[in-house]
């Protein structure tokens, strides 16, 4: 990392992020931004866009490799890792990603389509044996049996972490061609999650062939991450997050822009709303001592 303390940090590295970034780095803030995931997955594969202005039947990668080279251009400092969460003390907010945590005077959420709940009573179970955040939690779940429901390759080195605290570590790639894992992780290859055992803690899991796991601890990981459960407190309205024409959220010094806000879910909206949310950060972060 270029600096101690950042201005603006942002979550997310699609058109809103970068819109965001170029902005507020034309106006001299220490910028930060977090390609949390595959930037703008629905853009990246996209195979044509013809309703973004002066672009005519280009494709989705190709628009967004131009926003990034932009961005590189104007020497914007690109972290690719995972934020895993997110917590303000004495008007700072401190951001933990991967070992690191850093320090920034605003963020802006540019999360893209937040993540829904995919399992019956997943929302129910969260904190009762259910988590997104292995390293996190791991702890907790030390000398017990977990299972991992993996989205992407990402998920492999938690999985292989947790190997060496728990007692048993059953792992479910819902990707194709998962790595080498440490030999003590069992891999559950063509499984598919249909349900949770348990009603007031998590026992196990259900399989969609019928097979049924018990276990103490479920881990979803490498889904796009609620941004609600990102920073605690974070208002949330019909699964978006809500601003105000500043892109304001409920918690001072916190922005959001592009998909996370709502429809329409169009380029051209996020690249305008991470402009604005970038104006007023950089306004915001210059008035904090």
């Amino acid at each position: 990392m270029r600096h101690e303390l950042y201005d603006l940090a942002i979550i997310g590295a699609g058109p809103a992020g970068l819109s965001a970034a170029i902005n507020a780095t034309i106006r001299n803030k220490k910028v930060i931004v977090f390609e949390t995931e595959k930037a703008s997955t629905s853009l990246s594969k996209a195979p044509k866009i013809t309703n973004y202005l002066g672009t005519p039947d280009i494709s989705g990668p190709d628009l967004l490799a131009q926003f990034t080279a932009h961005a590189l251009t104007m020497d914007v400092e690109i972290l690719r890792v995972k934020v895993e969460a997110m917590n303000e003390n004495e008007g700072v907010y401190n951001i933990l990603a991967g070992n690191d945590v850093i320090p920034s005077k605003t963020l802006i959420l540019t999360t893209g389509l937040p993540y829904r709940s995919t399992l019956p009573r997943e929302d129910e179970m969260v904190g009762k044996g259910l988590g997104y955040c292995a390293t996190c939690d791991g702890p907790l779940y030390r000398n017990k049996d977990v299972l991992i429901i993996a989205h992407g390759p990402e998920a492999e080195h938690e999985a292989d972490f947790m190997a060496e605290i728990c007692s048993k570590v059953y792992y479910l790639p819902l990707y194709k061609n998962p790595g080498q894992l440490d030999t003590r992780v069992e891999v559950l290859p063509k499984s598919k999650p249909k349900a949770i055992i348990g009603e007031e803690f998590v026992e196990g899991i259900e399989l969609a062939d019928g097979q049924k796991i018990s276990t103490e601890g479920i881990f979803i990981l490498g889904a796009e991450t609620a941004p609600d459960r990102l920073i605690p407190g974070l208002e949330i309205g019909d699964n978006h997050i809500k601003v105000n024409r500043n892109m304001e959220t409920n918690l001072p010094g916190v922005y959001a822009a592009g998909d996370c806000t709502g429809a329409p879910y169009q380029i051209a909206k996020a690249v305008g709303e991470g402009q604005v949310a970038g104006l007023n950060a950089s306004k915001y972060a210059s008035r904090q001592k």
